[in-house]
């Protein structure tokens, strides 16, 4: 019976790759399938044999130990040099973030509007 390893929906390409890499090198005899276009099928890794399957899922549980502190680490570097955050995207794209303030602005305004006209 075939074990789903790892969805592949919203996964970036080079974290895909990565696991790729890691199944190669470790000889992991595993299938892919892809995530559909329209969000129906969500993709993913598999294998076949139970015990391939806890050796795989034991390789990944390391790879994404590692890659979640090397992200981390990578996150806290973009604030310390301020790359990262509300402020910087205001820096980088100063229209895109007053049209989803002014959005934001008349979401809101609209969904109080019933409750300001009660009184």
């Amino acid at each position: 019976m075939p074990h789903h390893l790892m969805n592949l929906r919203h996964v970036p390409d080079d974290e895909a790759g990565d696991i790729r890499d890691l199944f190669e090198r470790e000889k992991v005899r595993y299938y892919e399938t892809p995530p559909s276009f329209w969000g129906i099928s969500m993709g993913g890794f598999w294998v076949h044999d139970d015990d391939e399957a806890e050796r795989a899922r034991q390789l990944l549980a390391g790879y994404q130990r590692q890659r979640q502190s090397q992200q981390q680490l990578e996150w806290q570097e973009r604030v310390a040099r301020g790359e990262a955050g509300y402020g910087s995207m205001l820096r980088r794209h100063p229209l895109r973030m007053l049209a989803a303030i002014i959005a934001l602005g008349v979401i809101v305004g609209v969904s109080l509007l019933p409750y300001l006209r009660m009184g």
